[in-house]
């Protein structure tokens, strides 16, 4: 196991510590997306529907990210977020805009705002508008889902993709502050009241 994860290691690892984070990301991502169906049946029970392993489909992209991003840094951080906002729109289309899937598209702007250097902001925020584009598409597109649940039903996935955000939203700030560097500065020394 200790070599499995060496070589893990290995293989996220890059000398930019910002791509090295979102390498990370991209692995926590693809060891998550096996579990997601799993989460789904245990939300709807008997209702759910086989396609909903539809939502594999993702597992190969993320699990591409840190060998396209050995061989250009930028290219993996784009790859990333646009992979991220594709699956967004691919779950949406599967559990219907109702399901709460396109809040996935959140992490996907603070992926396009906090994953590029300041040298990259232009292309930064052209990526970042990519969610606010799909989350239109999703609002006003007549897409049907391969099957509707009851409204309760609903309102678990809701609950289920609002917590799993949540969660994503706090590994990310993990993830990039510790590839930010930090100022050392000495603590200035306290001052006693006499």
């Amino acid at each position: 196991m200790r070599g499995l994860f060496a070589a893990l290691g290995r293989y996220i690892a890059h000398d930019d510590p910002l791509t090295a984070a979102l390498n990370k990301v991209a692995m926590v991502l693809a060891g998550n997306t096996p579990f997601y169906p799993l989460y789904l049946w245990a939300v709807l029970g008997h209702d759910a529907s086989p396609v909903i392993l539809l939502t594999l489909c993702s597992f190969p992209f993320w699990a591409v990210v840190p060998a396209i991003a050995r061989r250009n840094g930028l290219a993996g951080r784009v790859f990333l977020t646009t992979i991220g906002v594709l699956n967004t729109i691919w779950c949406s289309i599967i559990l219907g805009f109702d399901s709460g899937t396109a809040l996935f598209l959140i992490p996907c702007v603070v992926l396009a705002t906090l994953g590029f250097h300041q040298r990259e902001r232009k292309l930064s925020l052209a990526i970042a508008a990519l969610p606010f584009i799909a989350y239109g598409f999703l609002r006003i597109a007549d897409i049907s889902p391969p099957r509707l649940y009851q409204q309760a039903e609903y309102s678990s996935l809701i609950t289920l993709n609002g917590f799993s955000v949540a969660c994503l939203i706090g590994f990310l700030g993990l993830a990039f502050a510790a590839a930010r560097p930090t100022a050392k500065t000495p603590l200035a020394p306290i001052r006693r009241e006499s």
